[in-house]
């Protein structure tokens, strides 16, 4: 099934490029998302080729709010078809699209493709993971030295555990997933976020993550559970050895704190 799983997420990719190259980018902002036209024909056009190859798998989707809704079935595809939509419809290469079969709360098969840098990530659960057919393997347990987010140099939080845990290199790139990934191929080392994330947006690159010997947690360091009664996590962690993600996930503890004690402070300097 991954070979098949590989076919259909590269035949979306094409499509999304046709159709960023025809203009077809229009939109709207819900909150901090940007929904686009062309998020709805992904979501169709996947979940067509799906219905192809495992017609009895039902098939849940950030662009189908129906199937969102509440528990997850024991066997389902899970998927996002457009991850990084502002790359997309910015014309910014930071984009892909993404499916994991999930089986009794974990990803069991995944498949991303980044359809610019014609990058084509696949995991399965203890079978490894690869990139363009070349097997992941993270190794070493160093001190990260790489963080990765989505602007062009680092801010807000990004920026506070850039300096404090003295990263020597930043990189850009767009979507949650393709940071995960990157992660995953050895371009950078952690990737932290203290946002909501969904589970569309990590089940996927968790397993690829995963088996290149790498690590994602939220960000007070659990493990994240795709048990059908969490579908959001606060946050998230992926780094590519286990004490790089303590050392985060140890820094934001105490980040937190001063955050608070500041927030106190000012409080009472304004009563």
């Amino acid at each position: 099934m991954i070979q098949e799983l590989a076919e259909i997420v590269c035949d979306i990719g094409i499509l999304l490029l046709k159709w960023r190259d025809a203009g077809i980018c229009e939109g709207r902002w819900q909150g901090t998302q940007f929904k686009a036209r062309a998020d709805r024909m992904a979501h169709r056009a996947l979940s067509e080729e799906l219905m192809k190859i495992a017609p009895a798998i039902p098939i849940v989707s950030e662009e189908d709010e129906a199937s969102i809704q509440g528990k997850r079935p024991d066997c389902y595809w899970l998927i996002d078809p457009i991850d990084g939509t502002a790359s997309f419809v910015g014309g910014f290469p930071g984009f892909v699209t993404q499916a994991a079969l999930m089986k009794d709360g974990c990803p069991s098969v995944a498949a991303i493709y980044a359809p610019v840098s014609d990058s084509l990530y696949l995991a399965e659960r203890r079978g490894g993971a690869t990139l363009n057919g070349r097997p992941l393997s993270l190794t070493g347990d160093g001190k990260p030295a790489i963080l990765i987010d989505n602007y062009p140099e680092p801010r807000g939080v990004t920026r506070a555990v850039y300096e404090d845990l003295n990263f020597r290199r930043y990189i850009e790139c767009g979507s949650i997933s393709l940071k995960i990934c990157r992660i995953a191929d050895g371009t950078a080392d952690l990737f932290f976020k203290d946002v909501i994330v969904r589970d569309w947006d990590v089940a996927a690159p968790q397993l690829v993550l995963e088996e290149a010997g790498g690590i994602l947690r939220d960000c007070r360091g659990r493990k994240i559970r795709f048990d059908g009664n969490n579908t959001q996590y606060e946050g998230l962690v992926a780094a590519s050895t286990h004490s790089g993600c303590r050392s985060v996930v140890s820094w934001y503890e105490t980040f937190q704190r001063k955050e608070l004690c500041h927030g106190c402070a000012d409080s009472c300097r304004s009563s």
